[in-house]
């Protein structure tokens, strides 16, 4: 694979990724891992989504350097940055009023399909992401699994700053990535990764 294909997949993983996140912030709902925390915390700062990803994603990069190497490391810190700003320029620029039934299903979709091309080229989106590929990595758990128990703890802090119904939509959301992720990502055989000392 040429260095060049695998940096326009990340691009397009990127795009994807962010634009399935526009459509469920434009009608207030949530997705899942950091960036759902992020979401949350817009309602509780003055700082934008893009910025709030970001920073929070800050603390993983120490486990995916030690754990998934520093290429890896590279590319997921060039991910969320690709990701934050493709935020900021949409928020800035694109408008849209979206029904959130069909803001669920197309956000969680684009997510799915997004995180995938960046599973596939050794890549994330950080936080819950860097844990689900060392743990699939490691352990050989699928990371459809671990996004779903990230899924959950998300919703569990979303009831408190949420509508029911807002908590609702994103469930389907939540769901339907999961679902794309699960059926659609396959794991290559990759040697056990042994901790560093």
């Amino acid at each position: 694979m040429s260095t060049t294909h695998r940096w326009l997949s990340i691009f397009e993983g990127c795009l994807l990724v962010a634009l399935g996140v526009h459509l469920l912030n434009a009608s207030g709902l949530l997705i899942s891992g950091t960036a759902g925390m992020g979401m949350i915390l817009t309602r509780l700062t003055d700082l934008s989504f893009g910025q709030l990803f970001f920073l929070l994603n800050l603390p993983f990069y120490v486990l995916a350097a030690r754990t998934l190497g520093l290429a890896f490391t590279l590319r997921t810190f060039c991910s969320i940055s690709l990701l934050s700003v493709m935020s900021e320029l949409m928020h800035r620029f694109i408008h849209i009023e979206i029904d959130p039934l069909m803001a669920a299903i197309l956000g969680g979709m684009l997510v799915g399909f997004g995180l995938i091309i960046l599973f596939r080229h050794n890549a994330s989106l950080g936080g819950l992401n860097i844990l689900a590929v060392y743990l699939e990595r490691r352990f050989s758990i699928h990371a459809g699994k671990t996004t779903l128990v990230g899924d959950c703890c998300v919703l569990i802090c979303a009831l408190v700053f949420f509508e029911l119904s807002q908590v609702a939509y994103s469930l389907v959301a939540f769901l339907l990535l999961s679902s794309v992720v699960g059926r659609y990502h396959r794991p290559p055989v990759w040697a056990i990764v042994k901790p560093v000392s």
